[in-house]
């Protein structure tokens, strides 16, 4: 069960979990998802898929702003339940104005999927938002001393979010970064050199950043050198919770191929970008520190 697992890079299936609310923007449920089942840990073992979806919703049928009808697995209540059986929370854009306006799902799945991590921090989680399901994040305080972005023409809104939770729970503001195509919180391996890492962030980007962000990954598997410190991870921010955000729907891709190369590797992730011919833009990385 993946409730027992200390860390969701094992060879066996990583279990995320989708939280859609009505009027959902499609994309951001389709993309990562196709990169999540797409995945294998062996490439040429079928039966050896890396990830295991689940789709919670407040009624059995959810209604994209697309117009286009998902049907759920599980309600919220249900994913209340079982939250200690998922690695990963997707949460995603769409119909956010009217889940803030009356405080409903998945705000509370958020909050707790949050509070597990702090209670439990031996297991390895991620909090990840497509588009404008940062702003989702953003109300429940999760991005508070965080480098966070979202959609690019949400980003007014999602500043004013962040710093109402920062005045009302008296917290650290949010770094909300404009040009990154996602923003990776807490990682957990080490990076590398900096001459000899290929997704370090360098000055020639160009455009706005933490001074100390930097691009893409090295995966667990790719890393030599990765400690495990529980003590540590519980001295982070959330427990050490992975919190990713990502800009527009399509950058939900690029956040999706990250997770695989973070917990899978490298190869399994430039697989997964030729299989589903995308070109992989890698978003930032910021205080990349092996715990």
């Amino acid at each position: 069960m993946a409730a027992h697992k200390t860390s969701a890079v094992a060879d066996e299936p990583i279990e995320v979990l989708f939280a859609l609310q009505e009027k959902f923007d499609l994309l951001d449920l389709a993309g990562p998802l196709q990169i999540f089942t797409t995945a294998l840990h062996d490439a040429k073992d079928p039966n050896s898929r890396a990830f295991e979806v689940t789709i919670a919703g407040a009624e059995p049928k959810i209604l994209s702003d697309q117009g286009v009808i998902i049907g759920s697995q599980i309600t919220f209540k249900e994913a209340h339940e079982r939250l200690e059986d998922f690695d990963i929370l997707v949460v995603v854009g769409g119909g956010v104005r009217e889940v803030l306006k009356l405080e409903q799902e998945p705000l509370g799945l958020i909050n707790n999927f949050a509070e597990l991590q702090k209670k439990d921090p031996a297991h390895e989680r991620t909090l990840f938002s497509v588009c404008t399901g940062a702003l989702l994040l953003a109300r429940e305080n999760i991005l508070s001393g965080l480098s966070a972005t979202t959609h690019p023409d949400s980003l007014t809104s999602f500043e004013n979010e962040c710093s109402d939770a920062a005045t009302r729970n008296l917290t650290e503001r949010t770094d909300v970064v404009e040009d990154a195509r996602y923003v990776v919180n807490n990682l957990r391996f080490d990076l590398g050199e900096e001459d000899e890492n290929p997704y370090i962030r360098r000055k020639s980007d160009g455009g706005r950043r933490p001074s100390n962000a930097r691009k893409g990954s090295m995966s667990f598997k790719g890393s030599n050198s990765r400690r495990e410190s529980i003590a540590r991870r519980a001295a982070m921010r959330l427990g050490g919770l992975r919190v990713i955000t990502s800009g527009g729907v399509a950058s939900g891709i690029d956040a999706a191929l990250y997770l695989v190369s973070a917990l899978v590797d490298e190869e399994c992730a430039a697989e997964v970008a030729r299989i589903t011919q995308w070109t992989w833009n890698k978003g930032v990385v910021v205080d990349g520190l092996d715990v």
